[in-house]
């Protein structure tokens, strides 16, 4: 599987210019991979101000993201803020290759040390997504902190867990080193995808990475911008889980 992701700064809370710039990085490169990934709150930057870019179904945001994903027939996973009836969700959305709406995952963990829990609603509710037959974990930045959410998509057979972040600087070295855990705990592909730059309340160095399900890093951005390729063979998953059967042994939960 051919993964692109784009780790960029995002001009704060400013969705034409954001847009803009990712479909002209789309223009260059998506008809060479089978998914695209990228950041938390994509086109907005980690923003409290949920009721002004918040969108439902009928909004701007997600149309576009449909119309991206059909014309280049790619998988999308992207940050949106998302509205439903009076409640606000940031959100990961897979949009597939036919410019369908697969899968919505609301963010589980919302960051209180930011005052996240004030602006947007609690979910409750993990989910995985399909490209073919390869089962897909989806979270969103904080919630990489807690183990639990990975291993219940692992006893549900997901192979890739994905995490897309607004993860800041003085704290980047947990994201990396939590990435790697959840890789080898889990014996699956662990994929993050951060954000470069600056918002008005932090600086970020992007570090955005994929480790193999034996936690060897695969693949790293550091802190350059712009749209980066790589290559995994799910197939090695199960190998590895073959190979080293650790995951039978879980007994806790």
């Amino acid at each position: 599987m051919k993964i692109g992701i784009i780790q960029y700064s995002p001009l704060w809370e400013n969705t034409e210019k954001n847009f803009e710039y990712i479909t002209h990085l789309f223009d260059e490169n998506a008809f060479k991979c089978d998914l695209i990934i990228l950041p938390e709150m994509s086109l907005t930057g980690f923003t409290m101000n949920a009721k002004d870019f918040a969108e439902d179904f009928d909004g701007s945001v997600i149309p576009r993201f449909i119309s991206l994903a059909s014309k280049y027939k790619v998988h999308i996973f992207t940050g949106i803020i998302e509205k439903d009836g009076e409640k606000i969700f940031n959100s990961l959305f897979h949009f597939n290759d036919q410019g369908i709406i697969a899968a919505r995952y609301r963010k589980i963990h919302r960051f209180t040390f930011a005052k996240e829990d004030k602006f947007y609603s609690e979910s409750k509710e993990p989910v995985i997504t399909k490209i073919n037959s390869v089962k897909i974990g989806l979270s969103v930045c904080y919630d990489l902190r807690f183990p639990e959410l990975y291993r219940l998509y692992v006893k549900e057979g997901a192979e890739i867990l994905i995490d897309i972040a607004n993860w800041p600087i003085p704290r980047i070295e947990h994201w990396s080193h939590l990435l790697k855990a959840r890789a080898i705990e889990n014996l699956a592909f662990m994929i993050g995808v951060n954000r470069t730059g600056t918002d008005p309340f932090n600086h970020y160095s992007g570090e955005s990475a994929c480790y193999s399900p034996m936690g060897k890093e695969i693949f790293n951005a550091h802190d350059q911008q712009g749209f980066f390729t790589f290559e995994i063979d799910t197939e090695e998953v199960k190998k590895i889980r073959n190979e080293f059967p650790f995951l039978n042994d879980i007994r806790l939960i």
